[in-house]
């Protein structure tokens, strides 16, 4: 059963809602200790002084900012403590943005707010507020003496909570030399274009996480439990790896197209074609101009992650 790691309260106005933070994240990574491989016994890490080779009492051990090559300012613990953030339990929020303004790259962790004692009602108030809305909350959280910038969204019947990067922590796509300049860019053609486009509705169905699994590790996992009972493993040589060729981009679409629709031929080894989604009707405007389009955001994503430090960008819907 997942613990809280937090409590505090939502605060907006004048308005406290009382939390608890659960993660929402699980890691299934594989860990190994380090062991010494003639006595199968653990592998203990020190302190050890760089020059003298001699091992640093914990208690001798300071902070440094290095500055230059071997040259660093040392700060001390109070000087640090000074500086921390006021622990006030307090999830601020800041602002309420839509969601889809705001770049994925942005989100780091994801958590779990769910409503402390008594607050069921303040809670729900916000959920379906901001559902009805469509806005996602900006906040400012301390938790362990780090404040963190957050963005709170409702899904179904919780408050989610993701912690986020601040804008100058994200690498501005401008600063990636391999990226060609857009005037350098290659060029496609409307043939190439079709055939790429034919290629992604082939491959297009409805998201479904479980139908994704991580591999390697269940890999590793089988690898383990095999050699705790006993089995000797046979270790085949890695095969030499050779260059890859560029392809003819063209041969390439047509024969990922023809492979894709293989993999959905029916019974008369016709491909069978995946149904087209409904779309909504559209609707027209009394003056025929058509649909007023909600202000672009997705177009404010590109725009501002190819600038200094992206602070806008497109999400998907949950």
């Amino acid at each position: 059963m997942p613990r809280a790691i937090w409590s505090g309260a939502i605060s907006f106005g004048l308005v406290n809602v009382p939390v608890k933070l659960y993660s929402a994240v699980s890691r299934k990574t594989v860990r190994f200790h380090q062991l010494n491989g003639d006595t199968q016994s653990r592998i203990q890490q020190k302190r050890v002084d760089a020059q003298t080779g001699e091992e640093v009492p914990y208690e001798r051990i300071v902070k440094g900012y290095e500055i230059s090559p071997d040259s660093y300012v040392v700060i001390e613990p109070g000087e640090l403590e000074s500086l921390d953030p006021e622990k006030t339990r307090t999830i601020d929020i800041l602002d309420f943005v839509d969601e889809d303004e705001i770049d994925p790259i942005f989100y780091d962790h994801p958590y779990y707010l769910v409503p402390g004692a008594g607050a069921e009602k303040p809670y729900r108030l916000l959920l379906d507020a901001m559902e009805e809305a469509g806005k996602v909350a900006i906040a400012k959280v301390v938790i362990r003496s780090k404040e963190s910038l957050v963005a709170i969204r409702p899904a179904g019947d919780v408050l989610t909570m993701s912690t986020m990067l601040f804008h100058d922590e994200v690498v501005p796509v401008d600063r990636l030399d391999e990226l060609p300049q857009a005037d350098k860019a290659a060029k496609t053609t409307k043939r190439e274009l079709e055939m790429a486009e034919q290629l992604i509705a082939s491959l297009t169905s409805d998201f479904d996480p479980e139908k994704y699994r991580d591999e390697y590790r269940e890999r590793v996992l089988n690898l383990i439990e095999r050699k705790a009972e006993g089995e000797e493993i046979a270790v085949a040589a890695a095969p030499a790896e050779e260059a890859e060729q560029v392809p003819d981009l063209m041969a390439a679409l047509e024969a990922s197209i023809k492979a894709a629709k293989g993999g959905d031929e029916g019974e008369d080894g016709k491909a069978a074609r995946k149904p087209a989604r409904k779309r909504a009707p559209e609707k027209s405007s009394s003056n025929g101009a058509g649909d007023k389009k909600k202000p672009g955001t997705r177009r404010k994503a590109k725009a501002a992650t190819s600038k200094a430090a992206p602070s806008k960008g497109a999400s998907s819907k949950k």
